[in-house]
């Protein structure tokens, strides 16, 4: 059965560029093309696409990637025995990185320095340090932690108010985005998520992306994260979830 490039994309959430690329290079030919030019792209394609997927899952660089699957003497029990180590190894890494920063995220206090009247106008109803210890627990050990409490210690009230707009703006232009009906993983929806990426590193703390595929992982994870952004726009947490993981990839 032959496969468009469009179906290919949709099917296995990369970009039409990403597979264009893909081509370029060598890593993922297609089997056929159209008189007309056009890409097919066949069952076995497929398969090595999946292949090509796992290991950019697994921070393998395309040239590796490309020597890995065209080696002659792998077979495909071979294969699969390679990625159920690397990603077993890979899971037990993200456990502790998770557990690292469950500890930094809860216990001790944002140092938000504003009068009761100030908090309120800027937080609401809501209370900046109610998890304050759970959040020092579980990530109180990291850089990212550290980094985030020295920043909060120095905002102004006039800082947070700021910081609500920008991210009030953000959440807006993602919902407004998700109601025109844009894939998570086209290029609007990965640029937001990169902005994303951007302000964390701006206002809190150096958001890699793993750090940041790790904290879209959360947004559907942990019910909290995921009812804060419901209340911005139903289906927001999966959708930014998806969004997250495609901007990695694609600037990996």
């Amino acid at each position: 059965m032959a496969y468009t490039v469009g179906q290919v994309a949709r099917s296995a959430r990369v970009t039409v560029r990403t597979l264009h690329h893909y081509d370029e290079i060598g890593l993922l030919r297609p089997s056929g093309r159209t008189p007309a030019g056009y890409r097919r792209y066949d069952d076995r394609d497929l398969d090595r696409l999946q292949l090509i997927r796992y290991y950019r899952e697994l921070g393998f660089p395309l040239d590796e990637i490309a020597a890995i699957l065209d080696d002659p003497d792998a077979d495909p029990a071979a294969h699969l025995r390679r990625q159920h180590e690397l990603l077993s190894g890979r899971i037990g890494k993200l456990q502790e990185m998770v557990a690292a920063i469950e500890r930094a995220m809860e216990a001790r206090k944002l140092e938000i320095r504003l009068t009761p009247e100030e908090r309120f106008e800027v937080f609401g109803d809501f209370d900046p340090d109610e998890h304050a210890e759970e959040v020092s627990q579980r990530w109180g050990d990291t850089e990212a932690y550290r980094q985030s409490q020295q920043r909060a210690s120095r905002y102004s009230k006039e800082d947070w108010l700021r910081n609500k707009a920008v991210n009030e703006d953000w959440g807006r232009r993602l919902a407004a985005l998700m109601d025109s009906g844009a894939p998570a993983d086209g290029p609007e929806a990965t640029a937001l998520a990169e902005e994303h990426r951007q302000l964390i590193t701006e206002w809190w703390y150096d958001c890699s992306y793993e750090i940041h595929t790790g904290l879209a992982d959360m947004y559907v994870a942990d019910p909290r994260f995921t009812a804060y952004f419901e209340t911005i726009r139903p289906g927001m947490a999966a959708y930014l979830n998806e969004a997250i993981h495609a901007n990695a990839i694609s600037r990996a």
